[in-house]
């Protein structure tokens, strides 16, 4: 077990194929090490410690900044089939044999497309606020997710009230508790992304969203144990693709927390950790039944 947490862990670099990857690691080491895989525009710092530190209790934690994102240097792929293969990139050249990998959002396309490029690598799946290839309103942002976007926040941080928590007063609470979380790092930040980074990210998103015939067909040839996690009120990549991803891939399972926006995980960080714990460890999940 590393004394390092989310707040304290060193930044750390490593060189392949000319990209100079930007990662951290901490935790609980020895065992089948998590890889966390970012949302749209996000960083390492991004991320909530109260999920990446609860899930470093029992495991080793990998954040990593993918190709061109933050801290990393190269070009942002506009294609998820590019960033998958950045990050297996990455992944091999720290020497990993075998990883979980946990995407949220794009991250989660980009999941999917790990394990398919390579399928021995990735041990399990968490898909977080994500969707399939051509899900339901994917093809561009959704309505809500352009309105979110498009606004100005008295506090730019407050952009992510808006993106990942409903308007309920509960909801909202969780929030304002997130962002306390979220700025709880310091010291070695990561930079916020560069204006290239936005487009490079969107035109991926566009390529991926775009349904065709069978497009759902490829989730097939994803064996891996997968555990599919959203919130029930999710307006950036609407619910409808989480049981898509469950209802086509071959092992998963869904969850659906209530009165949930896009990071229903930080709305619920404690039973986030616990249902992710639960599953990593092979053991039967017990959902536990609230109300909105």
């Amino acid at each position: 077990m590393t004394a390092d947490i989310h707040q304290t862990a060193p930044t750390q670099f490593v060189e392949a194929n000319g990209i100079r990857f930007a990662y951290r690691r901490f935790g609980k080491s020895g065992g089948v090490p998590l890889v966390f895989n970012q949302h749209f525009t996000g960083t390492m710092d991004h991320w909530d410690p109260a999920v990446t530190d609860g899930l470093a209790k029992q495991r080793e934690v990998i954040l990593f900044n993918n190709a061109g994102v933050s801290s990393s240097s190269g070009e942002v792929p506009t294609s998820i089939d590019g960033m998958a293969a950045n990050a297996v990139t990455f992944l091999k050249a720290l020497g990993l044999s075998a990883v979980d990998a946990l995407g949220f959002s794009i991250g989660g396309f980009v999941a999917q497309e790990i394990a398919g490029q390579a399928p021995n690598l990735v041990r399990k799946l968490i898909l977080v606020g994500t969707g399939p290839r051509g899900g339901e309103g994917m093809a561009t942002l959704t309505p809500e997710a352009q309105q979110i976007f498009r606004a100005t926040y008295d506090e730019p941080d407050h952009l992510w009230l808006a993106v990942h928590f409903t308007k309920s007063e509960a909801s909202q609470a969780a929030g304002r508790e997130f962002l306390k979380r979220f700025r709880l790092r310091e010291e070695n930040r990561d930079p916020e992304v560069n204006k290239e980074v936005a487009p490079a990210q969107l035109e991926a998103l566009s390529k991926w969203g775009i349904r065709f015939n069978r497009s759902y067909d490829y989730l097939k040839t994803i064996h891996q144990p997968a555990l599919v996690v959203n919130g029930s009120r999710d307006v950036i990549v609407y619910p409808i693709n989480s049981f898509i991803l469950q209802q086509h891939l071959p092992n998963a399972q869904l969850i659906l927390y209530p009165d949930a926006n896009h990071g229903s995980q930080y709305q619920y960080p404690e039973l986030f950790v616990r249902h992710v714990s639960t599953f990593l460890c092979g053991e039967g999940l017990t959902v536990e039944r609230r109300s909105a």
